[in-house]
């Protein structure tokens, strides 16, 4: 038996990637409670053996009985028992835009304000982020994204180190991104800005590429930045970092960042432990302001 249990923030996800797993293939139980999940977890164990998947939704909604499953996680470990912990999580300001946006109350902030009852739903939780083997943060993933994950983990097998990285290319002009944990500067790069036939193309064609690629520096900066994110992403996984933003930044954001944050994502692709996505925020910009 494979037994996953979805937990998480209110409004990280977890109704969704719950319909996905069943989707996959995963007997799903939401909300069951508390002083049942040991019950069932036996009941399954006996009726259907190791062939079987199912996931056990459990969130705030168990109230005072949350605590209970502390001491029951930790005898299924003694035990041997087969489980596994998925934790949604998503950033407090996205959580609240999130609820703001669908006009919800959140289930713990009564007649307060949201980000109260974030706050008691981290605090009641923590036991569970502790304990989980996969933590994603779905602050920046779209459905498809989120499903492609899952998909990685649950389906094709693979290694997951709770980290998520988005490479994103940005132009300076239209300021450095807010949520950026590491900036590179690539306007040292050759700027097919100044070849008319190659102003108005982007860093996704093979001609703009070349030109960035001309004369072996961007593959020295290259070769020497894969060098430092190999070397930062197993740090970064031990630290229990789970949202990484890399931000590759030239002047407009069209030619020399998009060349570079296109090869760094397929560098990243490659990892196993790693999930991975690429963002061209500014590579239509100057597009839109000549309308």
């Amino acid at each position: 038996m494979e037994l996953v249990i979805v937990t998480g923030m209110s409004g990280a996800g977890k109704t969704v990637a719950l319909k996905m797993l069943e989707d996959m293939g995963y007997y799903c139980v939401d909300n069951l409670p508390i002083p049942l999940v040991e019950k069932f977890a036996q009941l399954v164990l006996d009726s259907q053996g190791k062939s079987s998947h199912v996931a056990l939704g459990i969130d705030i909604r168990s109230g005072e009985d949350l605590s209970m499953l502390d001491g029951i996680l930790d005898s299924w470990k003694a035990e041997a028992v087969p489980f596994e912990i998925l934790f949604l999580d998503a950033g407090d300001q996205v959580l609240i835009k999130r609820y703001k946006e669908t006009r919800r109350s959140h289930p713990l902030s009564g007649s307060g304000r949201v980000d109260q009852g974030i706050r008691r739903e981290r605090e009641k939780l923590a036991f569970l982020k502790r304990k989980a083997g996969i933590i994603i943060d779905t602050s920046k993933l779209l459905t498809k994204e989120l499903r492609q994950e899952l998909e990685k983990i649950f389906m094709e097998d693979k290694s997951y180190g709770n980290l998520f990285v988005t490479v994103l290319s940005f132009g300076f002009k239209y300021g450095i991104p807010a949520d950026a944990d590491l900036v590179f500067d690539v306007r040292f790069l050759p700027n097919p800005f100044y070849v008319e036939e190659l102003r108005a193309r982007t860093g996704e064609e093979k001609d703009v590429q070349d030109y960035v690629m001309q004369g072996g520096t961007a593959e020295a900066f290259l070769t020497k930045l894969y060098d430092m994110v190999d070397f930062l992403m197993p740090n970064y996984i031990l630290e229990g970092k789970n949202q990484l933003v890399i931000a590759i930044g030239c002047t407009g954001g069209k030619h020399r960042s998009v060349t570079i944050a296109n090869a760094l994502y397929r560098h990243l692709e490659g990892e196993k432990e790693l999930g991975v996505k690429i963002e061209h925020r500014d590579i239509d910009n100057d597009s839109k302001r000549k309308k």
